[in-house]
């Protein structure tokens, strides 16, 4: 009998045992390195055995080591995909509590803000962004979000200053995370082969230059100091000075000084005055110590000036027909009583002729004399129309401008001693000094007035009425002394009637400079001669007080 309560299964049929998955095949460096030989052979029979199809064959099929080294990396690279994947699902993950995060309320709203006004395009400032003639107005929205798009495509994408928080985090995991390649080396393989005539055509062209580009970057980086010279030329507005100890602090005068002059090749300066004494002293700004000083017995020194090498000192007074010369070199002071040829009943202003060993007498009744030192005579003399109020003489020596109290400026040449021209200084009535520059460009006529013409030496000598390039107005008293610096860059003026009456012009612009005299510093007092040294790094007047100040500009660096 069955049993009702079994429950018979289906049979079923014998099943088969499921058959092994075949491996594949290992990976065999011998059979590997036969193939390589064997191929090698076959190119080797057609000849084929230059440089490039050795590159094609080592990068095609490699070597052992190179093809291993390959395979685990694009195993790491499989690895490195799979991470960045998860880091961008947990970026996600943070990102979305944060956006359920409620959002402040706004303090106040802008009426202004929510009207959605449109904006003229064909204004200059924005023509650039449009893009048809369509666009002639476009709304404050679209209008930024054009112009964060040509933002973006200056400067190369968002600067980081512009991302956010998740999106520098995002971008800096990217970096550490590396990029990942292409999963196969079919494709790296392509484009290793499509570049190789590229890279070999261009190879040697890159070498070179980047060898010349290494040479100059080497150049560059083995210097010091600055790579931007500065201006040679001296600007204007400010010039740039400094206040030293008084060129005569070694020994003050007793009495107003009425000359300062620097040693046209030492780095010397002389003072004179009514003390009657004649100092020399060194000029370093610092100390200036005193060289030596000599005194002239009953001899008020009028005027004092160093011979044109600088060997000897002229010394004249005020109403004395003689003068001294003092030869620094041998320590001899010779008094001259007598000179041939010159009949003046004194000897007062005179100027060193820039060539030749001789000088140029101011007589009276508008006399000039030109003397030699070695015979001590006079050898030639011009006469002009008038008391004579200032001699000038051209750089070379060939010419000399000289001006009447009348306001008349005559120009003789020396060696024929021929009036070459006559004008009238412009609104002169009466003159009292003129000086020429040292490179020939400008001559300065000073008058009573205070008013002192800058014109153009050129047509000083060509034309009968030169008009003045500059009429410089700041002195209210009389111009009585005038200089140019060497570099002919400045003009030095000043009157001796009143304290602080000195300006400094700035020839190139024909301006003056704004910070001299320097204000509520009283030092200048009243100048009776200006000079500046050789090379226009010191400038020094001397004032009625017996002091010289002395100045160190500092756009000149030598002495």
């Amino acid at each position: 009998m069955e049993d009702v309560n079994v429950i018979k299964l289906p049979e079923t049929e014998d099943r088969t045992p499921a058959k092994k998955r075949a491996r594949p095949p290992q990976f065999d460096p011998e059979r590997e390195e036969q193939d390589r030989q064997t191929n090698v052979k076959r190119l080797a029979v057609l000849g084929e055995t230059d440089g490039s199809v050795k590159l094609l064959e080592e990068l095609v099929f490699g070597a052992e080591e190179e093809l291993l080294e390959r395979l685990v990396e694009q195993e790491d690279e499989d690895q490195t995909g799979t991470l960045l994947l998860q880091d961008e699902d947990e970026e996600s993950e943070d990102e979305a509590p944060q956006q359920q995060q409620p959002v402040k309320k706004a303090a106040w709203v802008d009426e202004d803000d929510e009207l959605d006004e449109e904006v003229d395009m064909r204004h200059r400032y924005r023509r650039n962004l449009m893009r048809g003639e369509a666009e002639s107005t476009m709304s404050k929205q679209k209008l930024q979000q054009r112009m964060r798009e040509q933002f973006q495509k200056a400067m190369g994408g968002t600067p980081s200053w512009a991302e956010s928080g998740a999106q520098k985090k995002k971008k800096k995991k990217k970096k550490k995370g590396g990029v990942t390649t292409s999963n196969t080396f079919l494709f790296v393989w392509l484009n290793l082969l499509s570049k190789l005539c590229v890279i070999v055509s261009e190879a040697a062209d890159e070498e070179d230059d980047d060898d010349d580009d290494e040479d100059d970057e080497d150049d560059l980086l083995r210097r010091t100091g600055n790579f931007v010279a500065s201006s040679e030329s001296l600007p204007s507005g400010i010039l740039r000075m400094k206040k030293c100890l008084h060129a005569n602090s070694a020994r003050p005068s007793e009495d107003r000084l009425t000359t300062v002059q620097f040693h046209p090749s030492a780095q010397v300066v002389m003072t004179a005055g009514l003390d009657q004494s004649v100092c020399l002293f060194q000029v370093d700004g610092k100390t200036n110590p005193k060289i030596q000083s000599i005194h002239l017995e009953r001899f008020p020194v009028h005027k004092a000036q160093f011979s044109r090498d600088g060997e000897v000192v002229i010394a004249t007074s005020f109403r004395n027909k003689m003068f001294y010369l003092y030869d620094m070199m041998e320590g001899r002071v010779t008094p001259v009583h007598t000179v041939r040829g010159l009949n003046e009943a004194r000897v007062k202003e005179f100027s060193v002729c820039p060539e030749g060993d001789a000088l140029l007498l101011t007589g009276t009744r508008g006399y000039l004399h030109l003397l030699t030192l070695k015979t001590k005579e006079v050898v030639r003399s011009v006469k002009i129309n008038g008391d004579v109020s200032g001699v000038a003489l051209s750089p070379d020596g060939s010419k000399i401008f000289a001006n009447s109290e009348e306001g008349e400026v005559y120009v003789f040449d020396l060696r024929s001693s021929r009036c070459v021209n006559k004008f009238s200084d412009d609104g002169c009535v009466r003159a009292s000094s003129i000086a020429a520059s040292r490179n020939g460009q400008y001559l300065a006529c000073g008058s009573q007035s205070g008013v002192v013409n800058i014109y153009s030496q050129e047509a000083c000598l060509n034309s009968a009425n030169p008009k003045p390039l500059k009429a410089v107005m700041n002195l209210l008293t009389s111009a009585t002394a005038l200089a140019f610096n060497p570099s002919s860059e400045i003009l030095a003026i000043a009157s001796r009637a009143e304290d602080e009456a000195a300006r400094l012009v700035h020839l190139p612009s024909l301006t003056v400079f704004s910070n001299f005299p320097v204000a509520k510093r009283k030092i200048v007092y009243r100048t009776s001669c200006l000079d500046f040294s050789p090379n226009s790094g010191f400038f020094s007047l001397a004032n009625n007080k017996g002091q010289a100040p002395l100045f160190r500009l500092l756009h000149y660096k030598d002495f």
